[in-house]
């Protein structure tokens, strides 16, 4: 199997946190997303969306959206604790947590690079009203990860999971649109300076964590 990937992009990233967490390696295909390799036929083929990463199993069966190949990977390889959760309270909490930090950070994040840089201008329209209304959503939206982490050590709870992975990825992204973790964020800041220790982010990152 392999993984067709733009490494620092961060859906692919957050599939090789995940995997460096449960120790498993896969190779890669590099896909130049900037030079729209991801918009050929043959792409395309392979991805529903025309987005990486795109898991290709040996027998030709493609699976992309991030989630959806970490999923794969923790059903494929199951190990305690789980990333995902070992009780049915956990799944749920963890779920909900990842679909917060999802759609109200690291999309908006999203929204708010590709409309204030144009990167894409090339393949969509970019708005730039929309880009900065999107960056202040996500500098709100700080604000409930940092009460939350004053409650508990982690995103979802007591352990580390895959909330944390997309919270994680989040916060390096965001850098790209000047925002970074200050004082007023004191919870958020103590949380991300000890996942920044984790072996697996040193092992993906390097100095980059």
């Amino acid at each position: 199997m392999k993984i067709f990937e733009q490494p620092t992009a961060p859906s692919a990233l957050r599939v090789s946190l995940f995997l460096a967490e449960i120790d498993i390696e896969v190779a890669r295909v590099k896909v130049d997303i900037r030079a729209g390799e991801n918009l050929t036929d043959s792409f395309q083929a392979k991805s529903i969306n025309g987005k990486i990463p795109v898991l290709e199993l040996d027998d030709g069966t493609t699976i992309c959206e991030s989630m959806a190949i970490c999923r794969y990977f923790a059903e494929l390889y199951p190990s305690t604790p789980s990333l995902f959760g070992d009780t049915a309270l956990e799944r749920a909490q963890i779920e909900m947590w990842q679909r917060i930090v999802e759609l109200q950070g690291l999309f908006v994040s999203f929204q708010a690079f590709r409309n204030i840089t144009r990167v894409y201008q090339d393949r969509e329209n970019c708005v730039e009203a929309w880009g900065q209304e999107s960056r202040n959503r996500l500098i709100d939206f700080l604000s409930t990860l940092n009460q939350q982490l004053k409650q508990t050590p982690y995103i979802a709870g007591s352990k580390f999971s895959v909330a944390d992975i997309t919270a994680y990825v989040l916060v390096k992204f965001m850098a790209h649109l000047d925002i970074r973790l200050d004082n007023s964020l004191p919870n958020l800041q103590s949380w991300y300076h000890c996942i920044n220790t984790r072996p697996a982010i040193q092992k993906v990152l390097g100095d980059q964590s």
